[in-house]
């Protein structure tokens, strides 16, 4: 069984656009997002992205656009020598203007749906695995999962520790971060937390 990693995409390993994050010209990596990934895939975990897309089903941009998005995230990362073993998204809203995606689908977070199709698919011990993300959602949806889980406080997490108590395993500045405590081991001085 492997073990991985999940990460929020939007607040986590990318900068926050003005809306909802489709076109390429706004996609920037969060400083140090990229060395935290490498260092997971480094330390063999498995790093799998899992985000909402609710413009989809808003009607904002199509399902094209979302995964020319996401290949050229998956290629900016490469450049920088961190890879993503996959990316899984939820299209789906219960109040989409798109019909097809007016879904109460089970693969919305704070639901686990993606996090399950990846355990399938990937042959992934959730127990041994994280869930890394900005929102109280994300945390929801890797503790339903069966995951560890981390807050970062990049995206929408510092709004979210003023606003509510979250339950996680542990609060990370950053991805970097949150990579450098999943990795942590006490023979490796200067490391870790």
């Amino acid at each position: 069984m492997n073990r991985a990693v999940f990460l929020d995409r939007d607040g986590v390993i990318t900068q926050e656009p003005p809306h909802y994050a489709h076109k390429i010209s706004q996609l920037a990596l969060i400083n140090g997002a990229a060395d935290g990934i490498r260092r997971l895939n480094e330390n063999g975990y498995m790093v799998v992205v899992v985000s909402n897309q609710s413009g989809i089903g808003r009607g904002y941009y199509g399902v094209e656009a979302a995964e020319r998005y996401n290949e050229a995230l998956i290629q900016k990362l490469s450049e920088a020598g961190a890879r993503l073993d996959a990316v899984y998204y939820c299209p789906h809203y219960p109040e989409a203007t798109v019909e097809k995606y007016r879904v109460d689908c089970d693969c919305r977070k704070p639901k686990p749906g993606m996090l399950k199709t990846a355990e399938k698919a990937l042959e992934l011990d959730l127990a041994q695995s994280y869930m890394v993300g900005d929102k109280s959602i994300d945390i929801e949806a890797g503790k339903r999962a069966g995951c560890r889980t981390i807050l970062v406080k990049t995206g929408y997490g510092s709004e979210e520790l003023k606003r509510n108590h979250v339950d996680c395993d542990y609060i990370a500045e950053d991805l970097d971060d949150a990579a450098r405590h999943i990795t942590y081991r006490p023979d490796n001085k200067g490391e870790g937390e």
